[in-house]
This record gives structure tokens, sequence and C-alpha cells, in this order.
């Protein structure tokens, strides 16, 4: 703590420097109460004060503050969750490349073949035989552009709609149960705040 004698220094506007420590109690509400107590240095110089806050790795952790911005654990975590939700589809005989054909076409709406291997990530060579086998099914119909006969054109049928759409609704409500069975309602919320912005992540490469 500073002196008196520094205090009264500075109090009578003589130029002085004073530094000393002090304690801030932080008090934090997840379930329980948890308090903290980080240290605080402060230092007054020639009547101009300067706080400077530090907190300890292991303050940090329990204030959930990230030291290091890292994607790892985001990636980490989505990939666990999207192997989860694969899981828990039905066996309907269509690979994971096709589902996500069907997935992109009904997105996409009226598309093409070159637009679909973009979303992809794949040459449009190596969407014939998936895109075959689609339409063999009767899950996707093509036909010609009629402002181009050389352009092919891509759309969901009323079958691959209804295959697409029980595939979703079987994934959302094994979601939907696993949030109500592991998350706490402000978790919940918070994970669905989060949503658009991952989004906005997943969107970034076609964004550019």
């Amino acid at each position: 703590m500073p002196t008196s004698s520094a205090a009264k220094s500075a109090a009578d506007g003589t130029p002085t420097s004073v530094s000393g420590t002090v304690t801030a109690t932080v008090t934090a509400a997840n379930n329980a109460h948890l308090s903290m107590k980080p240290s605080m240095h402060f230092a007054f110089h020639d009547r101009n004060p300067r706080v400077r806050c530090s907190l300890s790795s292991n303050t940090k952790s329990k204030l959930g503050i990230m030291e290091t911005p890292s994607a790892t654990e985001l990636r980490e975590s989505v990939v666990a969750l999207t192997r989860q939700l694969r899981r828990h589809r039905s066996d309907n005989g269509l690979t994971l490349s096709q589902m996500q054909t069907l997935g992109d076409a009904s997105r996409l709406g009226v598309t093409t073949p070159a637009e679909l291997a973009a979303r992809l990530g794949v040459r449009v060579q190596s969407l014939t035989d998936g895109l075959n086998e689609l339409e063999t099914r009767g899950l996707i119909s093509r036909r010609a552009d009629s402002q181009d006969r050389r352009r092919q054109l891509v759309e969901l049928t009323d079958e691959g709609r209804t295959l697409l759409a029980a595939d979703r609704a079987e994934r959302d409500a094994w979601l939907q149960d696993a949030m109500a069975r592991t998350l706490t309602d402000l978790e919940a919320n918070l994970l669905m705040l989060v949503a658009p912005v991952l989004r906005k992540l997943a969107d970034a490469d076609t964004a550019q």
C-alpha cells in the first residue's frame, strides 16, 4: 500500500510517483457463486492516475476468458457434433455425398451440375454417377435449359423433397432432445445466438 507521506504529497499537488497493489473481488454466478481475488496494480505519476488490472491464468480460466484465440476447440466441437448428427439418421441407401447433393439442390432450387460441384468443392465429373443414381431413384429431375440447350438444369422432385424433409426432421429431433437433456436454459439460449455466426463462417468461402 502507498505510504501516508506519499499520499499527503500527492494531495498537496507535489509531483510524485506512488505505486501499490490492491485486491479486487470478482463474483461470477453460474449455478453456484464463485469468488476470485485478482491482483490490481496501480500507479500515480504527476497527478495522472494509471490503473492496470492483471488476472492470473487460473482466474481467466474460471471467468471463461481465452488468453489466445484458437480455432482448434471450435473445430473439434463442430466436427464431433456433425459426427453425432450423421449417426442419428436412418439408412436410406444414399451415400453421404448424395445426401449432400440433395441438400444443396434443395437450398439452391433449380440449379446446374456446375453450381452443385462448386458448393460441394468437387469437379463436375465427380458428380455424374451420384446424379445418375439420384435421378434413377426419382429424387431429382434433369432437363435442358430452354435458353441454352447445352446447359443442364437439376431440381428436386417431390420424392426427393419428402426424403430430405424426413432426414432433416430426424436429426432435428435428436438435436432438440440432446439439448434438452444436456444443456441448461442459458446454455441453450447462448447456443441459438451463436447459430447465425456459425452459418456466417460456413458461408465464408461462398461470400467472397
